[in-house]
């Protein structure tokens, strides 16, 4: 008996010496194999993202190639900016380009200036068939945009808006709205009804507390919903394309115009593109953190 007792004296601190060693070792184990799957998932993002963006680096690598180089493999060139002076020499892609911009800016604004009120009115208020409401607003956004092409057209002949940018801008507010009611109703349900409570205590009205108040606090919000507005609009070909002709014609379609019966303008379509393209990515870049914020605000209610 006195036997037992001395063996296990002496082996519980001998495991008790050993066991900051084995700790050590599977610190080390865990952390290398925790190195492996960071460097893995590194790897693995890296090559999703070049697969994303390599049309958009293709784009831009035909649009600085020379033009009887551009069927040619080779990687390495000479850059040149012909195709970029050849594009904005006779003075009309600058025109659809400010087409497109001008149609982009004012549907975002009044998609924002209608839908925004709209989506508070939607999270604030209770009244009968809200939901079908909220439904019949998303419902403009299910059915593909070729659906509505032969009443816009006939009714836009109708009433002269064919081939002019109010045309366009009443086609892209109508389908932005949905957008900016739908997100921007989660932005404002997100924020506590009590604030505006207190403020119509201190003597705010409905629409003073939604502005002093509720407004500034879904900044993100609305940043990142007239982004998307104006990324729609900018990017639109086919209803540009169907409902202008020679006034109203925005970038998109300008660059179809290359492609001629007699051959395709490859340089000037690849730089048309990255003209399109670069106005976006730098207005993204400008504000991308708001854009962030006001994506993930929204997910989170209190």
């Amino acid at each position: 008996m006195n036997n037992t007792k001395t063996f296990e004296r002496d082996l519980v601190p001998a495991m008790r010496q050993r066991s900051p060693v084995r700790r050590n070792t599977s610190e080390v184990i865990f952390s290398a194999a925790r190195q492996v799957r960071l460097q893995a998932r590194t790897i693995l993002a890296a090559g999703i993202m070049i697969i994303v963006l390599m049309p958009a680096i293709w784009l831009v690598h035909l649009a600085f190639k020379p033009a009887l180089d551009i069927f040619d493999t080779t990687l390495l060139f000479t850059p040149t900016l012909d195709n970029f002076y050849a594009l904005l020499a006779d003075g009309s892609f600058w025109k659809a380009l400010g087409n497109s911009l001008a149609v982009s800016l004012m549907s975002t604004f009044f998609s924002m200036l209608v839908g925004v009120p709209a989506a508070y009115v939607l999270a604030r208020w209770r009244f009968k068939n809200r939901r079908h409401v909220i439904l019949w607003v998303l419902v403009t956004r299910m059915a593909p945009p070729i659906a509505f092409t032969i009443p816009f057209f006939l009714a836009f002949r109708w009433l002269g808006l064919q081939d002019t940018l109010i045309g366009l801008t009443l086609i892209y507010m109508t389908f932005n709205l949905a957008i900016v009611i739908w997100l921007m109703q989660s932005f404002f349900e997100s924020v506590p009804a009590s604030l505006e409570e207190a403020a119509w205590l201190d003597g705010c009205s409905i629409w003073s507390a939604f502005w002093r108040i509720t407004l500034p606090l879904v900044t993100p919000g609305l940043a990142s919903t007239a982004i998307l507005c104006f990324i729609f609009a900018w990017s639109d070909f086919f209803y540009a394309l169907v409902l202008t002709r020679t006034q109203a014609v925005t970038a998109t379609v300008a660059i179809v115009n290359f492609l001629q019966y007699e051959g395709w303008e490859w340089g000037k379509i690849a730089a048309g593109g990255t003209l399109v393209m670069l106005p976006v990515l730098l207005f993204m870049l400008i504000i991308r953190r708001y854009l962030v914020n006001g994506l993930t605000a929204g997910a989170i209610k209190d």
